[in-house]
């Protein structure tokens, strides 16, 4: 079981930085794929950015050249780096863990994001 908290949320300006983090207890995330996710009211959540067990990293086309996600395994915490931000990111921010067994996939709380113009 995990448990994961995510924070960094909050007010960020147009064109401005934030950075998220999510912790995670109970277990190591060392053999995690990690993610983050985002959502807007009435819409379904989206991936955002992930990254790979082994490091590897992907993001939606929105946000490349952007948002950075990196992962500290010491730590057992992720984060997502967002600069040059814009109004339409924001949304709810989740954390999501999917590990290598069926049924391993635990997700936080959610922290808001708004980006004002």
């Amino acid at each position: 079981q995990v448990q994961l908290v995510e924070s960094g949320g909050g007010l960020g300006q147009f064109g401005g930085s934030l950075r998220l983090s999510c912790e995670a207890s109970g277990s190591g995330i060392r053999a995690y794929d990690m993610g983050w996710y985002r959502r807007a009211p009435g819409k379904e959540r989206e991936v955002v950015a992930s990254i790979s067990r082994r490091g590897r990293t992907d993001y939606v086309d929105s946000v490349k050249g952007r948002f950075s996600m990196s992962r500290d395994n010491a730590k057992n915490t992720v984060f997502l780096q967002m600069n040059s931000l814009k109004p339409e990111d924001t949304r709810v921010y989740y954390c999501n863990a999917k590990g290598p067994v069926v049924g391993q996939d635990y997700w936080g709380q959610g922290t808001q994001v708004t980006v004002s113009s």
